[in-house]
């Protein structure tokens, strides 16, 4: 007869719960705010009951950030290479705006889930059926994937979201710091974007574009 495996304590709580209420923590207050504790107390659980369903910290973490990658939408099929990584790109940079968090710890897990593999598999196969050598869609995918964490990091740390924010700082608070005659080129391009309307949001896409029309030339290459 097949023994029954024991009933967890605060048995309403799942890996699921554990983890999406981390996520939760995380996105409110950043890793630094997360500990098993402070989770168990956001569940309303005893605090070694949530080891029923996590190992430690860095199992948890590491379940966190596979929820981070099954988020971020896979180079789709059937479309060039450009636009397939631009679209895998545009939804790393939404997602870790989300998960600011998370930047600093996509590369830094030692025990990657399934969807970090997942993810990985699709990008290497998206650039290996463009042409890339195998040396050189590893240089892509790390010329990228530095461009999306770094982007994404300095995006947290913008002091404005929009650029109506971004004109308003900028005349209520940059401009009378500059003076024309001590900064004369940082006063001029001040002026000039907040009167075309300058959208800092519209860099990711322009800096992307640059990186993927750089590495066109490289396909192909032994």
């Amino acid at each position: 007869m097949e023994r029954q495996r024991p009933v967890p304590p605060d048995a309403g709580l799942s890996a699921q719960r554990v983890v999406e209420r981390a996520i939760r923590l995380a996105d409110r207050e950043g890793v630094g705010g997360l500990s098993m504790r402070r989770l168990a107390g956001e569940l309303g659980a005893g605090a070694m009951s949530l080891y029923h369903y996590v190992a430690n910290k860095d199992e948890l973490l590491d379940a966190m950030i596979d929820v981070v990658f099954q988020e971020i939408e896979l180079p789709p099929d059937g479309t060039d290479w450009q636009s397939a990584i631009r679209r895998r790109a545009t939804s790393a940079r939404q997602v870790l705006a989300r998960h600011p968090w998370a930047i600093g710890l996509m590369e830094s897990r030692t025990s990657p889930g399934p969807a970090n593999l997942r993810h990985r598999e699709a990008v290497t196969a998206c650039l290996r059926r463009a042409g890339f050598s195998v040396v050189m869609a590893t240089h892509a995918n790390w010329l990228l994937d530095s461009y999306v964490y770094g982007f994404a990091l300095q995006e947290a740390g913008l002091p404005f979201d929009t650029a109506h924010e971004l004109a308003e700082m900028t005349e209520g608070v940059y401009l009378p710091r500059l003076p024309p005659e001590q900064f004369p080129h940082l006063n001029e391009s001040a002026a000039a974007l907040v009167a075309a309307g300058y959208d800092p949001t519209e860099e990711f896409a322009f800096g992307l574009d640059l990186i993927l029309a750089a590495l066109e030339p490289l396909r192909d290459s032994a």
